[in-house]
């Protein structure tokens, strides 16, 4: 397996789909390493000499922000909104969705399961 970037990527996939195990490359960002680098997008990662795996790595400490960086990047956006008490800050805060999405339903990923709260019993069976 080869090591880039501090993560093993997959060795049987071609490297365009294995540079995708890489936070912060989607198949876009992979596909233009490989063009910059003069590598063939469906060669398997197994298949690449060492020389090529340094240009892939040297690529990518250049031109992205990636893994540690990208995940800390992100937290400090976020405590930037957190702090600053705006909207999107709050939002944060509360656990809902940020982007205006709806509440009432479908908003089970951020919210997490169900609380379900207890009806009152009506007064005709109580006697």
């Amino acid at each position: 397996m080869p090591r880039i970037a501090g993560v093993d990527i997959p060795k049987d996939k071609p490297i365009m789909y294995s540079l995708t195990y890489i936070h912060g490359i989607g198949k876009y960002s992979a596909q233009k390493i490989c063009e910059a680098c003069g590598i063939d997008p469906m060669e398997r990662a197994r298949d690449l000499s060492e020389e090529k795996v340094s240009r892939i790595a040297s690529e990518i400490d250049k031109n992205y922000i990636i893994e540690g960086q990208l995940r800390r990047q992100t937290a400090q956006n976020i405590a930037r909104l957190r702090d600053i008490r705006c909207y999107r800050g709050l939002r944060h805060r509360l656990g809902l969705p940020v982007r205006g999405q709806r509440t009432r339903t479908n908003a089970r990923t951020r919210k997490g399961p169900r609380k379900t709260v207890a009806t009152k019993k009506s007064i005709k069976q109580m006697r």
